[in-house]
């Protein structure tokens, strides 16, 4: 390709890819959510079981709030802003957060 050619770019693209990258990213938690209750529940619930769930579950509606703002924002523009670092932060501490508490319910 040369110096002066001009690559059309189709803007749409990227904001797609990542609205399907959140649904992808939420679906996987719903599962590892449903999963820890399963867990939790399977041959009778223990107290410290139920609070791993409990804590499982609420991280999981956090994430999804989260998630579902960022898909709401990335569909309401052509050119939706950045993700901030504080939103960014706060979906990777949940992801980690459910992770340890399905690694809890586990072992």
């Amino acid at each position: 390709m040369s110096e002066g050619a001009v690559v059309d770019r189709d803007p749409g693209l990227q904001p797609e890819r990542t609205r399907l990258a959140w649904r992808r990213t939420t679906l996987s938690g719903t599962v590892s959510a449903v999963l820890a209750v399963k867990t939790a529940l399977h041959g009778g619930p223990s107290p410290a079981a139920l609070v791993a769930c409990a804590l499982c579950c609420a991280l999981w509606l956090g994430f999804l709030y989260l998630a579902h703002r960022r898909i709401r924002t990335l569909s309401a523009s052509d050119t939706p802003p950045t993700l901030t670092p504080r939103t960014a932060t706060t979906a990777v501490l949940c992801t980690l957060a459910m992770a340890v508490c399905g690694a809890a319910l586990v072992f």
